[in-house]
């Protein structure tokens, strides 16, 4: 664990009485705590805080009176040198990444072993970043918007949104590019279930957005 010479004093956050207790248990003992308190809303931890320090904060995502990851933003805010370290049941990607946003050190599912989880508090009170093994698994993944390829016009496409931009019809834009009406409309149909829009509004929007004009 981390050095003994150092007293720590640890916050849990939890709704789950048999959560608490469990970790309560797991820390019983070790060398550097010299205190433990468990608050199980958001509320009266952040109530204790304004007038007591802790060094660590095990932090649930989902609590009856807040949102884990708001409350994290909230805890470093206060106290920027506490170190958060959220532990949930929690799976998603998502939410993993936007609490460390929000300043957490580490990310815990419940399910970690004992020796995995004591090694993650060592690891983020000496200033690193923890995760235990299937949060990492699923960091290592990539995200759906990764997996996704970028879009790419052709050029006749490209040729049809720059017209479209302009304001030009169907018919005009068929006219000016020498092509049938219904070429324009298969060419506008494509671009729009390739950029997942619905109307020429959106497709004008969503092109500039990705740089495609």
């Amino acid at each position: 664990m981390w050095k003994q010479t150092t007293e720590r004093t640890i916050a849990i956050v939890d709704d789950h009485p048999v959560v608490i207790e469990g970790l309560r248990t797991l820390l019983h003992g070790t060398p550097g705590i010299s205190g433990m308190h468990a608050f199980t809303s958001g509320g009266a931890f952040m109530a204790w805080l304004g007038g007591n320090h802790a060094d660590l904060v095990l932090l649930d995502i989902m609590l009856p009176d807040a949102n884990g990851l708001d409350l994290c933003k909230d805890i470093k805010r206060i106290s920027p040198e506490t170190v958060v370290l959220a532990v949930s049941n929690q799976a998603e990607r998502s939410m993993i990444l936007q609490i460390l946003q929000n300043g957490a050190s580490g990310y815990l599912l419940k399910n970690a072993s004992a020796a995995e989880f004591k090694n993650c508090l060592d690891e983020a009170l000496n200033g690193g970043v923890a995760f235990s093994r299937e949060v990492r698994e699923i960091l290592a993944r990539p995200g759906r918007d990764e997996l996704r390829a970028p879009a790419t016009l052709t050029r006749r496409e490209k040729q049809v949104l720059q017209l479209v931009t302009e304001g030009k019809t169907t018919t005009g834009i068929a006219q000016e590019l020498h092509l049938s009406p219904l070429t324009v409309e298969t060419h506008r149909r494509n671009m729009m279930q390739k950029l997942e829009v619905k109307n020429a509004a959106e497709l004008i929007m969503a092109a500039v957005q990705r740089k495609l004009l």
